[in-house]
């Protein structure tokens, strides 16, 4: 079966196969040996593939091939957290299912996390300026602000500033995202139950 995309261009699922396949090469390689260290040779001894052409067909270039590990990771990631959202029917729902889904993602999908790590200082925006951190985080920042925002239109939470607590939610995100890669361990579970009791009653109209 043939897919053919908006540009024109028309994908087999063989082909989607052998791109997924490529990528989820790619990330276990960029995850050991970092980005520099992330060569065609690598990727294309770890993916069992018969030349490293083959990632040049599909990618075009290793810019080619990040860009599209990071677009599959986040809408991944999206994916699973705005099933679990989606499905809660009021603020303090959503916000205990959007604390609890992006933490478990962290922990279910390290590897990713450590490419991700990898990958970020390389990222450029279309104008070819460097990602920092605070662009990384603000489509999330901007996101959570419309969860609060919603809660505190219902009246289930109390009334506070709405960018300073998306932007302290996401920090104890991304403490726990920091601790995926070595240091001291993090027990998630015990960490997920204390990030979720901790803005419940931060949020709540008492």
């Amino acid at each position: 079966m043939r897919i053919r995309e908006p540009d024109g261009t028309v994908r087999t699922f063989t082909n989607e196969a052998r791109r997924a396949q490529i990528m989820h090469a790619a990330i276990e390689t960029i995850a050991e040996h970092g980005f520099a260290g992330a060569t065609f040779a690598r990727i294309t001894e770890r993916a069992g593939l018969s030349s490293p052409r083959l990632i040049s067909y599909h990618f075009g270039s290793k810019d080619g091939l990040i860009q599209q590990i990071v677009v599959e990771i986040y809408t991944s990631a999206a994916r699973f957290m705005a099933e679990r959202i989606q499905a809660e029917e009021t603020a303090a729902g959503r916000l205990r299912a959007y604390l609890e889904s992006n933490l478990e993602y962290l922990r279910d999908h390290a590897r990713d996390m450590a490419a991700l790590t990898e990958i970020g200082p390389h990222l450029r925006t279309p104008a070819g300026e460097p990602y920092t951190s605070q662009t990384a985080q603000e489509p999330g920042v901007l996101g959570l602000e419309e969860l609060l925002r919603a809660g505190q239109d219902s009246g289930e939470f109390r009334d506070f500033d709405l960018r300073s607590m998306a932007l302290v939610i996401r920090g104890a995100v991304e403490a726990a995202a920091q601790r995926l890669r070595g240091g001291p361990g993090l027990d998630f579970d015990a960490y997920r139950r204390e990030v979720v009791t901790t803005f419940t009653l931060a949020t709540r109209r008492t």
